[in-house]
């Protein structure tokens, strides 16, 4: 990933918000069918290749879901880039 930017408390608590969003079925956890709609609202012409490739970056410890300290992790240093 690359440079990882500041966040104030306010923005934690809107990127918390936007992670409870995406976690349709409230485990705590971001799966591969969660983050490919959270990639199509940031961009509607990403395809299922394109999200399984920014799943796989994003979940650093391979388990299958994104949890909230990766999706932290990635909206910090680049989220935009997906």
């Amino acid at each position: 990933m690359t440079e990882v930017r500041e966040i104030s408390a306010e923005q934690l608590t809107e990127i918390k918000e936007n992670f409870e969003f995406f976690d349709r079925d409230s485990n705590n956890e971001i799966d591969l069918g969660e983050f490919t709609k959270l990639l199509r609202v940031l961009s509607p012409t990403a395809t299922l290749e394109q999200a399984q490739k920014g799943f796989d970056i994003i979940d650093e410890n391979n388990d299958g879901h994104i949890d909230f300290d990766e999706f932290l992790s990635w909206w910090e240093a680049c989220w935009w880039e997906y």
